[in-house]
């Protein structure tokens, strides 16, 4: 596909396809977070303890690892076109049911299967890798992501309004129900105004189905491995919920789910080797080679970039809070700057990807990150509270830019497996959430920034082993021949 100016202010070609897509995505996190800013009328609605809402936000996170794997490999081999759509049209539903919840028990079931939802934006990514030449798609990708992570911004922002509006205990019920309907009527616009691919252009499938297509026995094990986190993520999560927790399951229920999962790990390794076997008997031509190591490094990247994002976006207005001894009003505010800085930084770090390189970008990224979140370790009370937001703001400037370089080279790895490997980078994002969150759970605040900066140190030394994206990979029409797609 020859290359265009990115005209962003145009409703045609490919900035059509951008346009509908960052929608679709703003759309999925507008009702992945309608909840969050109703919770207090949630609470006093149904009488829900404390313990009961956190635990509302422990599941709205629990589906969404697991979920953009399964919504990659969907992708992947369904396309955009009718995944996009379903989710959103699946995801409507399950919005009137939390809508309609009279306790708690529904409430948490229904909120458990919204995280499905938020593996909308693997989605996305496949769809713009398709439409996009490789000189633009690290900035095409970085806005879609930027303008879609605002439906969580635009859920704080408008759905209390809509409760307000029509008023009484009822009023988050209709403000959830909406998001279900306009999630419900956008999935057919979407369906009907987008397509896979540009006309002539081939969507490439993977080989098989039920794991990620690797090309050596050392990449395998490589993937097996990296597989591992994944599932003690959603054991801890298992843990969060059971008597050493919040005790909504009991001892019997969470030991059943660690051995499910320990099941299900060995499951998937099955079909791993099942997909993958033949590299047993043969190896794999030169020319369809990939090397996972590059998906391993953006993994690791995206869960201290995305991961720490969702972590510091979660406690900083209480940081600022108990800090500067401000109002609660005003300590939002103030941590709001870190998610409105995606707007920003993301299409800012897929541009800078595509102008000076995927690796210098994203060394540069990660580094200013650590920086960013040592110097936030060392803000005390004696801070001007305008330096310490602005340290704040330029941390996540260089977070969200990290995030925006990770995805610059997703699609630029394998094109078949775009789907598949933008699920597991992003699962490493909530695996990463998690992590830190639990650090914070168990250590002071200036602790937690400085383990986020060491993690990001180690990280910033595997991004070193990345292979700066070059040439062309190949893919097989259905014909049987090759084409050669250019990568730089």
């Amino acid at each position: 596909m020859p290359a265009q100016k990115l005209k962003l202010l145009s409703f045609s070609g490919n900035t059509r396809i951008l346009h509908l897509s960052w929608m679709a995505f703003f759309i999925s996190f507008l009702v992945w977070f309608n909840h969050a800013p109703l919770l207090i009328s949630i609470q006093q609605s149904l009488g829900l303890t404390d313990q009961q809402i956190k635990t509302i936000l422990i599941l709205n996170v629990a589906l969404t690892i697991p979920a953009r794997i399964v919504v990659g490999m969907l992708v992947d081999k369904y396309g955009p076109k009718i995944t996009f759509p379903l989710l959103l049209g699946i995801s409507s539903f399950i919005c009137f049911f939390f809508a309609i919840a009279a306790s708690f028990e529904q409430l948490a079931v229904a909120r458990f299967m919204l995280g499905f939802v938020g593996a909308g934006f693997v989605i996305g990514v496949r769809m713009i890798s398709e439409w996009y030449p490789a000189k633009q798609v690290g900035l095409a990708t970085g806005i879609y992501g930027g303008l879609g992570n605002f439906g969580a911004a635009g859920a704080s922002i408008s759905l209390p309004i809509v409760a307000l509006l029509f008023g009484g205990e009822d009023g988050w019920r209709y403000a959830v129900a909406l998001t279900g309907v306009i999630a419900f009527v956008y999935a057919f616009i979407y369906y009907n105004s987008v397509s896979d691919t540009p006309k002539g252009s081939t969507y490439f499938k993977p080989k098989k189905s039920g794991g990620l297509e690797v090309t050596s026995k050392g990449d395998l094990i490589f993937y097996l491995i990296m597989n591992v986190p994944m599932y003690a993520a959603l054991a801890v999560l298992a843990w969060k919920l059971s008597p050493s927790g919040v005790s909504l399951l009991t001892t019997e229920i969470v030991q059943a789910i660690y051995i499910s999962l320990f099941i299900l790990y060995f499951y998937q390794a099955y079909h791993i080797y099942q997909v993958n076997k033949d590299i047993f008997v043969k190896s794999v031509p030169a020319i369809h080679r990939y090397k996972f190591k590059q998906v391993a490094v953006l993994d690791l990247a995206y869960m201290v970039a995305f991961g720490s994002e969702l972590a510091v976006v979660s406690m900083l207005p209480l940081f600022f809070y108990n800090m500067f001894e401000i109002s609660a009003v005003q300590a939002g505010l103030l941590g709001s700057g870190f998610a409105f800085m995606n707007l920003i930084s993301r299409p800012t770090g897929g541009l800078l990807s595509d102008r000076f390189g995927r690796k210098v970008a994203l060394s540069f990224c990660i580094a200013g990150l650590a920086v960013g979140y040592y110097v936030m370790s060392q803000i005390t009370s004696e801070w001007p509270i305008v330096f310490a937001v602005l340290a704040s703001m330029a941390c996540a400037f260089f977070v969200n830019a990290g995030c925006g370089a990770v995805f610059a080279v997703v699609p630029l790895i394998q094109r078949r497996l775009t789907g598949q490997i933008a699920g597991m980078t992003g699962a490493y994002g909530n695996i990463g959430a998690l992590i830190f969150l639990t650090v914070l759970s168990l250590v002071a605040t200036k602790t937690f920034f400085l383990v986020i900066a060491a993690t990001a140190v180690v990280t910033l030394v595997a991004v070193q082993f990345m292979d700066e994206p070059k040439g062309q990979m190949a893919e097989v029409l259905p014909d049987g021949t090759v084409q050669m797609i250019d990568v730089n």
